[in-house]
């Protein structure tokens, strides 16, 4: 009986580790997927893979007009999408590392932009992103980044 409890546990770990590995390479899939579509300004892949209740969290000046957070699919791509393209053009951009465990992805990276309110030129600056994928879509994306240099060339004068 104790044999067989131990190949029992032995089993299920197993299972549960494979389970594990299947979600997290599952997760990173679709999450690098979404960047790719956010990056390259693919609304019809964004909202194929954002969840109904979707939500877009960026931290910052909320004088900043996309700055804040943004819920549900239709809200993100038909307010927060424009809002944001029309008020940041991006110079630079690079993802430097990236790890995920179970549903949970993470981007670390550095970009640069320019505003489009100023004209101003943020410089270089950290951003980071966190990815909650449930069910094969994108429930969560929050976003942080350097939002003292973006509210400064945003609310500059030129």
């Amino acid at each position: 009986m104790k044999t067989f409890c131990v190949l029992l546990l032995a089993g299920l770990m197993i299972t549960n580790t494979a389970n594990a590995d299947e979600q997290t390479e599952q997760t990173m899939s679709i999450a690098q997927s979404f960047l790719e579509a956010a990056g390259s300004g693919d609304a019809t892949k964004l909202g194929e893979l954002m969840s109904d209740d979707f939500v877009w969290h960026n931290e910052g000046d909320t004088n900043v007009p996309w700055i804040g957070n943004w819920v549900g699919r239709e809200t993100v791509l038909n307010e927060f999408l424009p809002a944001f393209a029309a008020g940041l053009k991006v110079t630079s951009w690079t993802i430097d590392y990236s790890f995920v465990n179970g549903n949970q992805a993470v981007f670390i990276g550095s970009m640069s932009a320019i505003t489009t309110h100023s004209g101003i030129d943020t410089g270089s600056f950290s951003w980071a992103v966190r990815v909650h994928v449930e069910d094969r879509k994108v429930k969560s994306w929050n976003w942080f980044e350097d939002g003292y240099a973006l509210s400064k060339a945003y609310n500059s004068k030129q």
